[in-house]
């Protein structure tokens, strides 16, 4: 007897999903709660798994289309050998999903993948030699499998342009190219894609962000001497002592905290014509992925000590980039911290995350002449921009807000002693 496979209930918030890549074709062996299928919302990455053990018959649903929670996706004959499906139910599968790429030769025994990087494999139609080839540290990024792809082009042939899957999740403003194979050099190739569920949430974001609140930005520069020292003293031991590296962002939470419990203001939010001021501290903290950028939130963030808040970081960033970070990690947040210096920025004016009503940007450190007690020194300086909504924070409060987190980050015992 055949199972149905159905789109999994979506969260409450999700009216539909795209389904972006099948991880099986008609005709495979699948096992119980292997992966089927990635569908994309526009917030994050959900799995289908098998509900049980058995073989693909039918494919109902192709890449690239809307679903809704309990739509049917596929068939599954349970308890076939691989390979027994591949009659007249597979075949009828087959049309039903004409339009599908092909599934890249043994991926997953050649490098992992995330869902991003499998996607770009099964559009380029890589083997499983070229992605292994392609992997760093067994795992193969998608810049990794566009470049092997590029490079197994026909010479002065461009690749023929493939239709592209969307993406999704909440955040603020980042550039992240489509993927798309490069055109021959001479060649003047355009090519059109359909905007990925990730771009039109971002959009989406960031044109309310503007057209609903008043953006200001205002700036201020610290100097991480301090920082620095601290940093270089104790990193050995304290990287022993809790597993995870001390970096900078656990200065910088802490320091933002310190000056939203001195002006709440910029931890408040608007709702209507009412001020809502947030009595606790989630913090949002932008994180870079091959999706897009993300902004999963460290609920009660004042009482995490430093290791506590690094090591949420880094649970938040490897679950980001390998697809595996939940709904609820995305959703709240009462002010947010982006740091564009990774990627060498040295100034820019960051947009607020809506319905917060400010966010915090970090720039490059670059070493700077100042004068220091009538001597001019070098020292390591950053930039800090906090954009704000206008219409109830005042400059005075922001500027305020800037210089504590400023005189925190230039004397970190501040932090420590509460002054």
């Amino acid at each position: 007897m055949s199972v149905e496979i159905r789109v999994p209930q979506l969260p409450e918030s999700v009216a539909d999903a795209t389904l972006v890549a099948w991880r099986k074709q008609p005709g495979q062996s699948v096992s119980r709660d292997e992966n089927l299928a990635d569908l994309e919302t526009d917030k994050v990455v959900l799995e289908v798994p098998a509900s049980i053990s058995g073989v693909l018959q039918e494919i109902r649903v192709a890449p690239g289309t809307s679903v809704k929670s309990g739509e049917l996706l596929a068939i599954i004959v349970p308890g076939a050998a691989a390979g027994a499906g591949a009659g007249a139910g597979a075949v009828a599968g087959a049309g039903a999903v004409a339009a599908a790429a092909p599934v890249a030769a043994a991926p997953a025994a050649a490098a992992k993948l995330g869902p991003a990087a499998q996607r770009v494999a099964e559009e380029l139609g890589l083997s499983g030699t070229a992605i292994a080839a392609a992997a760093k540290g067994g795992r193969a990024s998608k810049s990794d499998l566009l470049a092997a792809g590029n490079g197994a082009a026909a010479p002065g042939k461009p690749p023929a342009p493939k239709a592209l899957a969307a993406s999704a999740t909440p955040a603020k403003a980042t550039a992240v190219a489509a993927t798309r194979p490069a055109a021959a050099r001479g060649v003047r190739a355009e090519q059109r894609v359909p905007m990925t569920r990730l771009r039109q949430r971002i959009a989406e974001r960031l044109v309310q962000a503007q057209s609903t609140q008043a953006l200001l930005t205002t700036f201020n520069e610290v100097d991480l001497t301090h920082v620095n020292e601290l940093r270089a003293r104790y990193k050995d031991g304290f990287e022993k002592q809790h597993g995870v590296k001390l970096g900078f962002m656990a200065f910088f939470v802490k320091a933002a905290i310190e000056g939203l419990k001195r002006y709440p203001v910029i931890n408040a939010s608007v709702e209507g014509t009412d001020i809502v001021y947030h009595e606790y501290f989630d913090i949002g903290v932008a994180v870079s992925t091959e999706r897009g950028l993300m902004v999963p939130v460290l609920r009660d963030a004042d009482a995490l000590d430093f290791a506590g808040v690094e090591r949420g970081i880094a649970d938040y960033a490897q679950r980001a980039r390998n697809g595996t970070i939940g709904l609820d990690d995305l959703t709240g947040g009462t002010f947010s911290i982006t740091n564009g210096g990774v990627f060498g920025s040295l100034l820019s004016t960051p947009i607020v995350n809506a319905p917060q009503s400010a966010i915090l940007g970090m720039h490059k450190t670059q070493q700077r002449p100042m004068v220091v007690d009538g001597a001019v020194v070098a020292r390591p300086m950053m930039y800090l921009a906090l954009s704000y909504d206008h219409r109830i924070i005042d400059g005075r409060e922001a500027v305020q807000f800037l210089v504590t987190v400023k005189d925190c980050l230039e004397d970190p015992g501040r932090m420590l002693l509460g002054v």
